[in-house]
């Protein structure tokens, strides 16, 4: 086998779009998410698009035993993962803090912040070991600024971008490098998961305007893993060119 890259909530949105550029790439793939028929589906195209090894592994990253069990368990060829893209993510709710649902809280913190670590937790010793490997954390330009509502999710982004500054300090003096790929708006299921699945409440997020789309963060994970090794791009925002902030784009900009 080739190089290995192993993503997290590959099922749908960048994840996705990051398991594809990484087998257009001949990289074999580790796709993990819940929904383990799309995952089936998309190792299949895969397969077949660009010959790669892709092998399949449904996981929920909230489960601390259940990432254990699977990650540090892998079958022999697939146990050198070379390269660790930490994307399952999620926001839930808009609500104020003193109005917010404790359960949807629960799901951001498990999700964002121990869901990563655990899996980090997991692959990143056999990197240490073999002085070598990349791992990406998608964060969020939401981790820079807040915004109203988003309390609890802008919160566990930032978290996820202390955790890569602390990550790089903890693995300095091996050739592992941490890198921190850092979107505004994106379109993709984004917003149906945080409106519970109203899909017409979800596309107004996005009318008179023209969001990132999951391949052009994608790209942007493939140029950071591809630099050359003694290079590590920490962080990279990302944004579209009609958003100037995460609170502020073209449709609620009023020039004075």
């Amino acid at each position: 086998m080739g190089k290995i890259a192993l993503i997290t909530g590959a099922s749908s949105g960048i994840g996705k779009a990051t398991a594809e550029i990484l087998a257009k790439n001949s990289i074999d793939l580790i796709i993990t998410a819940r929904r383990l028929e799309r995952l089936i589906e998309l190792k299949d195209e895969l397969q077949e698009r660009y010959k790669v090894k892709v092998l399949p592994i449904k996981l929920d990253v909230r489960n601390r035993d259940e990432v254990i069990e699977s990650l540090t368990n892998l079958p022999d060829q697939w146990k050198n993962v070379d390269i660790l893209i930490n994307n399952a993510g999620l926001s839930k709710g808009l609500d104020r803090l003193q109005d917010g649902r404790i359960d949807d809280w629960e799901v951001m913190i498990d999700t964002n912040i121990k869901g990563l670590l655990y899996v980090t937790r997991a692959i990143l010793p056999s990197m240490i070991e073999r002085n070598s490997g990349t791992i990406v954390n998608i964060a969020s330009i939401a981790g820079h600024e807040t915004y109203p509502g988003g309390n609890v999710y802008c919160a566990t982004k930032a978290a996820v971008l202390h955790l890569s500054k602390a990550l790089r300090m903890d693995v300095l003096g091996t050739n592992i490098r941490i890198i921190s790929i850092d979107p505004g708006m994106v379109e993709t299921e984004f917003s149906i998961v945080r409106f519970d699945g109203d899909i017409e409440k979800a596309k107004k997020v996005y009318e008179n305007i023209t969001p990132l789309t999951a391949e052009d963060v994608a790209e942007a994970v493939w140029f950071a893993v591809s630099r050359p090794l003694h290079v590590t791009v920490e962080d990279m925002v990302l944004m579209p060119t009609q958003q100037a902030s995460a609170l502020l784009n073209v449709k609620n900009y009023k020039r004075l």
